[in-house]
């Protein structure tokens, strides 16, 4: 077996019930739940009982989010196994760079409940959405966009999906000339054109945050969504700061991953989302998703079994 990755997921997995065998099983998963409680009192009966309109709601959904991945994360450690590297998709690369280390739990929760509210109040100011453009390739996609410099290529997922985000009436007028042209697009149920440069003033509230904190060297190498490559410590800041309004290169993450030797990859958080990317991307790596303690234990037994 070569190297393992952790991968974390963003906004738009989130369910009612998630955490709660989590909680209920492991020690390292309910201290780290407990201590989000603490900072966002109620979260954790959000997570496990909802409703779902209440647990979609930004507000809710990234700090949810953020410590149940990172629950699943201490529980695959209890369970013995060890990253060599780990990413995160949006706001999942928070949820990494508090595993790694480089941001204190409380520090990085505190952090993300701010991300959120700052993200959603550009989302008011410049209401927007977003839509994932299918089967062409980013640069069959970049040149159907020429004429429409207000709609954004935002994340690219795979070699043949890239999310696009724009002002509703930007993006409106691009999907209905994909459709005049037989392309393939799914909207995308979100209350924003996040990843764009709508978000800028996000990215910019979160830069002087981040400018006030200390943070730290990482325990292992985080690959940033900016970039597709490991965090430059002396660049963290702002490259986290930027991140709100920045594309998310995630295809390229993926296989600068592969090239630097890791085969083996865990989705640790709700949903399969990253794990279908990746398997797309790697037809031959080894890929599994866990949320809960009988997935946890069935991926650590696989893992632990190729080693």
């Amino acid at each position: 077996m070569g190297q393992l990755a952790f991968l974390f997921p963003g906004q738009g997995t989130q369910y009612p019930g998630m955490g709660q065998a989590l909680y209920e099983q492991s020690k390292a998963a309910r201290t780290i739940l407990d201590q989000a409680e603490k900072q966002k009192p109620g979260l954790i009966d959000i997570c496990f009982s909802g409703p779902m309109e209440r647990l979609t709601e930004t507000e809710n959904a990234q700090p949810a989010l953020f410590a149940v991945s990172l629950a699943a994360a201490k529980m695959a450690e209890e369970l013995g196994l060890k990253p060599d590297v780990t990413a995160g998709f949006s706001l999942g690369e928070w949820t990494a760079c508090a595993f790694s280390g480089m941001l204190g739990v409380d520090q990085a929760l505190s952090l993300v409940l701010k991300r959120g509210s700052w993200m959603q109040e550009c989302a008011k100011k410049h209401p927007g959405g977003m839509a994932a453009v299918l089967r062409i390739s980013a640069g069959e996609l970049h040149e159907l966009l020429k004429g429409y410099e207000n709609v954004y290529p935002v994340n690219y997922n795979t070699q043949e999906q890239t999310v696009i985000a724009a002002k509703n009436d930007d993006l409106d007028a691009f999907l209905g000339f994909l459709k005049a042209n037989g392309k393939r697009f799914v909207k995308l149920n979100v209350s924003g054109a996040f990843h764009s440069p709508l978000m800028k003033e996000a990215s910019l509230q979160l830069q002087a945050a981040l400018d006030k904190e200390n943070i730290s060297e990482p325990a292992l190498p985080v690959y940033s969504n900016l970039t597709a490559l490991p965090y430059v410590f002396s660049e963290a800041r702002s490259t986290l700061a930027k991140q709100a309004s920045s594309r998310v290169l995630w295809a390229d993450t993926i296989l600068n991953m592969a090239k630097s030797g890791v085969d083996t990859f865990l989705e640790l958080g709700p949903g399969k989302v990253l794990s279908g990317f990746v398997t797309k991307l790697l037809p031959e790596a080894k890929v599994f998703q866990a949320d809960n303690p009988d997935s946890l234990r069935a991926a650590a037994n696989e893992i632990r079994s190729a080693t």
